[in-house]
């Protein structure tokens, strides 16, 4: 019986997944995402073609590669549907290569505005897409969420109107100023759309549960694809500064179905610097003219916001934590070239706070906002990595820079990013 592979997020997200996983995805019969919405994404580049996936899993790129969307995943099937057109017109065969839970919850119309209209509410902004996201997973967790299953029930309609109608009602109250309300939440046009959107989904539903179990016990290789990252885990990160769901190892577990005992290799996705999107705590930022040259050289706006990424050094200390949480067994570092180009590179090694050091990290934000970072001095200057094949070619500061934090973290060094290429990875077996 085979193991399911899983690919996480260390940080606050943004760190390069998507280059480790379509390294894996190549070898994989099976990609799964297990949690979150289309406030996440993947970008990867395949045939000259960019693609920013948000829902699908980006392992289906390879060609060979059936993709599952797992019961753990908030899905608007607007873009859904896009990723599947998007996908058909570049000449993927999604029809063979595409499943979707029928235990996955379905983003509504009245989503997005309940998330637009509660953060409009807060005094301190939590940097929320707009997604709908929350929302419909409160929906889940209140028990009262339209599952995509719900699609093709008898009372769909029925269940569907009660939806909209309660949820009209509680953004009059969030959100009274908005005369369009009833326009954006007509419901026979909703209706309408989503009886459309069902018959349009059918052909990819299934029971996901099953499905990837038996794929398992037919040795089929499995990749299990994390959003988002650990340090936005709703229990685990900076809460409130965090994501609706478990991006974390737990996560892929109630968002999959699989068992503990089906795990495999569990990857944890760095970059060699850090950075992050939105509000909340980040120890190592750097609000000066350092940071905004990371920024620029390691081009960091967010795949699916847009949004200039606030960037720092590495943080080895919630490096540290992130393994204790997932479990890590390998790790994948992106963009050396990028922090090679610093003279001096600082790495984060332990958090100075209230008098003492420590070297264990704490998701409390009274801790965060108060630590201030301990930092280790490296030698840059990497210089040009591009013709680099094997770690054993790399500059000596580089090589250097790695086995540190191999050393500190007590983790292997799997894949080390060396360009913004999908070719420029050295693979360490």
């Amino acid at each position: 019986m085979s193991k399911a592979d899983v690919v996480i997020g260390c940080f606050y997200g943004d760190e390069g997944k998507g280059k480790v996983i379509d390294y894996l995805a190549g070898k994989a019969d099976v990609a799964v995402r297990a949690t979150g919405g289309d406030n996440a994404g993947h970008t990867i580049k395949a045939g000259g073609v960019k693609y920013a996936m948000h829902l699908i899993p980006s392992g289906i790129l390879s060609g060979h590669t059936v993709g599952v969307i797992g019961n753990g995943v908030v899905l608007n099937p607007s873009v859904l549907l896009e990723e599947i057109d998007n996908l058909k017109n570049h000449g993927y065969d999604v029809e063979h290569y595409l499943k979707i839970s029928d235990k996955a919850h379905v983003i509504l119309p009245y989503h997005p505005l309940l998330d637009k209209a509660l953060e409009n509410t807060r005094a301190a902004k939590i940097g929320t897409t707009g997604k709908g996201i929350g929302p419909s997973y409160c929906d889940k967790y209140e028990r009262s969420g339209l599952r995509v299953e719900d699609l093709y029930a008898p009372n769909f309609r029925e269940k569907l109107r009660g939806l909209t109608e309660s949820r009209k009602d509680l953004l009059k109250f969030y959100d009274p100023e908005n005369q369009d309300l009833e326009r954006e939440l007509d419901f026979e046009k909703i209706y309408d759309m989503y009886w459309d959107f069902a018959q349009k989904l059918k052909p990819y539903v299934c029971d996901a549960i099953t499905y990837l179990h038996k794929a398992l016990e037919q040795g089929k290789k499995m990749l299990v694809e994390g959003a988002q990252a650990t340090l936005l885990d709703i229990d685990f990160g900076s809460y409130p500064f965090v994501t609706s769901s478990n991006p974390t190892i737990g996560g892929i577990l109630t968002g999959t179905g699989l068992s503990a005992s089906d795990m495999g290799e569990v990857y944890g996705v760095i970059k060699a610097y850090s950075s992050r999107v939105g509000e909340g705590p980040y120890v190592t930022e750097l609000l000066d003219e350092t940071g905004d040259r990371i920024r620029e050289l390691g081009h960091e706006y967010g795949t699916t916001t847009g949004r200039p990424r606030r960037c720092g050094w590495l943080d080895l200390v919630a490096l540290r934590y992130a393994k204790r949480v997932n479990g890590l067994t390998a790790l994948s570092v992106n963009h050396l070239d990028t922090i090679g180009k610093f003279e001096k590179i600082q790495v984060c090694v332990g958090y100075e706070w209230n008098g003492t050091i420590t070297e264990d990290f704490s998701s409390n934000l009274e801790f965060l906002n108060s630590s201030k970072p301990v930092y280790k001095e490296f030698d840059g200057n990497f210089g040009d990595l591009s013709g680099c094949k094997s770690f054993e070619e790399l500059p000596l500061n580089a090589r250097t820079y790695i086995q540190f934090i191999e050393e500190y973290t007590g983790i292997p060094v799997r894949f080390i990013g060396t360009g913004a290429e999908r070719e420029a990875m050295l693979v360490r077996e």
